[in-house]
């Protein structure tokens, strides 16, 4: 989605960093956009993804769910993001809890930081900085559809294995590992 310029002869005000209610917004409308959805090619095997053009230079993806797929425990680093269901229904796992951004491999969770939350069809969330989870499509048989944006464009995704209370950081990846 991109909006045209206007045709004004002033120069253009610089543009505002989006807010995660912008971000929120953008998934939103996004997600209301029945011929996009129904536009992405969707795999049996592997979630598939194409990528948007999301508001403010923030970047977005349209991301397809095979039944019983998911993410993985992860985080975000330092962007903001929103998502939303659009066709199915995601299961998102959280952590009510700041990790320490750096310097560390393995930490012991504290009781009462697992959060869960579903989210059907047009149900969404938006969420803050090093904000750690995993999304999960439960579904045995049906693909499930989301929108997602994050401002600023993705630095690094920091992927995390979990036994129990234990979060141990196994990989750092950055844009080119998924572009």
């Amino acid at each position: 989605m991109s909006v045209s310029p206007s045709a004004s002869a002033s120069p253009a005000a610089p543009a505002q960093a989006p807010t995660q209610a912008d971000l929120l917004d953008f998934v939103r409308r996004t997600a209301a956009d029945a011929e996009l959805i129904a536009s992405l090619p969707l795999d049996p095997e592997g979630r598939t993804w194409v990528r948007l053009e999301g508001p403010g230079g923030s970047e977005a993806w349209l991301i397809g769910w095979p039944p019983g797929s998911g993410t993985g425990w992860h985080d975000h680093a330092e962007s903001v993001g929103a998502f939303l269901t659009a066709a199915g229904e995601l299961k998102e796992n959280s952590l009510a809890a700041r990790l320490p951004s750096d310097g560390w491999k393995t930490l012991e969770l504290e009781e009462g930081v697992d959060r869960e939350r579903r989210l059907p069809t047009g149900k969404g969330r938006a969420f803050g900085r090093h904000h750690v989870h995993e999304v999960i499509n439960e579904s045995t048989e049906e693909h499930a559809i989301s929108v997602h944006a994050y401002y600023p464009p993705l630095p690094q995704i920091r992927r995390y294995s979990r036994t129990g209370p234990v979060l141990r950081l196994e990989q750092v990846e950055r844009p080119a590992d998924w572009q």
